[in-house]
């Protein structure tokens, strides 16, 4: 049975509230989203058992858990800029990450009629409001769309702001995995939650070594979960303080995987399998759901649940609606980040994963300055460098080329450690999903295929935020000599 729906007020029978020359329905649920930065499905919920989360169990309990539910960008700002749109980045050119922003850069403009989705709830009379928990300051939570946009769609940080009986489309940002490494996270566990979670109970995919320092900041990353269940649980409280949480749907997930040498900026699961849970009025009670799902679905889901109208132009689902039909592939993509120019796209069925690499004569693991600076990666080097990785972890993390094309059987392989690729016995389904692939990059648009030609300002505007002659600065400039070195090479 599909979840009952809020009724569509007409003229003569809704319940209308005139407040200043805005009019909006006062019975229309309030839709909250609520974000965790680099956080991917290792929660109790999907399997992790180091670790408790309270309040997100509730969620499950009282709403539908998505067990396959993906990303379509392993990265902030596309993923964001897709999120917020309701469509893939590729389409809208906002596939790299952090651009048309800075001195300088060229601005993106959405396609003529898209817009985003605070702005067609403003417009529909609701509040609109982002905010970071903890706030990092007196203006909006985080954004971080690689568009222009007009920051007038939303009127605050925060719902506080609201008329009375206005229903208001709010996103609370939580740091989430971006805490993880800070000095004082432990003293943070110990007193907020109780204890710390110890290193030693950490299950690693196995392409990582079980080295103390790997366990030890992935044990911080559970810690970061559990800071953001304890966030969760104070959020529910203060909805159920104001009498209005039965009266909220609540979006609960990750913006894409954990920040790791194959999660975050990479296709692998890792990088872009989220949790997302949904609950609140009109919403099915202790339901799991297996069906593929993408993160854009979250914006004409949300519309819908309000009753209001989904835009044609939107390429995300209605999860909840009784005709929808259910995905049989999800697709991904990744572009520049930072100074790293790379070009991978991905086709996802419940059985096989198809990647296509563009660059296939460059390394994995690209010099990045954001990733390499993080005293994993660090440690990661170190130990290839002492010849001390395992077969499997050499060639999937430091091969000094990747394969052009990239096949796992994600049922029997999950951690995807066996291209299939050339093995003849795959080679139907290799064929079928890279036809699949070339014809969702032709149906959506995918600019990727386009140069970027904001990519030298992009990098001269970061480059002119650093100090000059400091470590990261002479990081990013010999990252960036080695991108134009490589594309004269034609590598």
């Amino acid at each position: 049975m599909p979840p009952p729906r809020f009724p569509q007020p007409s003229v003569l029978v809704a319940s209308l509230l005139v407040l200043t020359g805005t009019i909006f329905a006062a019975d229309r649920p309030n839709i909250l989203w609520i974000n965790m930065d680099d956080v991917g499905t290792q929660l109790p919920c999907y399997g992790e058992t180091a670790i408790k989360t309270p309040n997100i169990d509730r969620l499950v309990r009282d709403g539908t858990m998505f067990t396959r539910a993906f990303v379509t960008a392993p990265v902030c700002s596309p993923s964001r800029s897709a999120m917020i749109t309701g469509m893939y980045q590729t389409s809208i050119g906002a596939q790299h990450h952090r651009s048309s922003r800075g001195p300088g850069v060229e601005k993106i403009a959405l396609p003529t009629g898209v817009e985003t989705v605070a702005a067609l709830f403003q417009r529909a009379g609701y509040y609109t409001c982002n905010g970071d928990d903890p706030p990092k300051g007196k203006g909006l939570g985080k954004t971080d769309y690689n568009f222009d946009w007009d920051e007038k769609v939303y009127d605050g940080s925060d719902w506080s702001g609201r008329k009375p009986g206005q229903p208001f489309f709010a996103q609370i940002q939580l740091w989430g995995g971006k805490n993880r490494g800070r000095p004082d996270l432990y003293k943070k566990a110990i007193d907020l939650l109780g204890s710390a979670t110890a290193p030693d109970s950490v299950t690693l995919p196995p392409y990582y070594p079980r080295d103390p320092v790997l366990l030890e900041d992935w044990a911080h990353y559970l810690d970061c979960i559990r800071y953001c269940d304890r966030q969760l649980g104070q959020i529910l409280k203060r909805l159920e303080d104001e009498g209005i949480l039965d009266q909220t749907i609540i979006f609960f997930m990750g913006d894409h995987g954990i920040s790791h040498a194959r999660g975050k900026q990479f296709l692998y699961d890792e990088g872009i399998r989220i949790p997302f849970i949904v609950s609140g009025p009109g919403i099915p009670r202790g339901k799991v759901r297996t069906d593929l799902i993408e993160h854009i679905d979250m914006a004409p889901t949300s519309l819908a649940l309000a009753d209001l109208p989904v835009p044609k132009w939107m390429q995300g689902h209605d999860l909840f609606a009784p005709d929808d039909v259910k995905r049989d592939a999800v697709f991904a993509a990744r572009d520049r980040c930072d100074e790293t120019v790379d070009r991978i796209r991905s086709v996802r069925t419940e059985q096989f994963k198809y990647i296509r690499n563009f660059f296939p004569r460059r390394p994995l693991l690209q010099p990045n300055a954001y990733k390499d600076h993080k005293e994993i990666l660090q440690r990661l080097r170190e130990l290839h460098a002492q010849g001390k990785l395992d077969e499997m972890q050499e060639k999937l993390l430091f091969s000094p080329t990747r394969p052009a094309e990239e096949l796992y059987d994600v049922q029997a392989d999950p951690f995807e450690t066996v291209n299939l690729a050339t093995d003849p016995k795959y080679q139907a389904t290799l064929e079928t999903l890279r036809a699949r692939l070339d014809r969702w990059m032709q149906e959506t648009n995918d600019h990727g295929l386009e140069s970027e030609k904001a990519c030298d300002a992009n990098m001269a505007a970061q480059l002119k935020k650093m100090k000059p002659g400091s470590p990261r600065r002479r990081e990013l400039e010999k990252n960036i000599a080695l991108m134009k070195q490589w594309a004269a090479e034609g590598k």
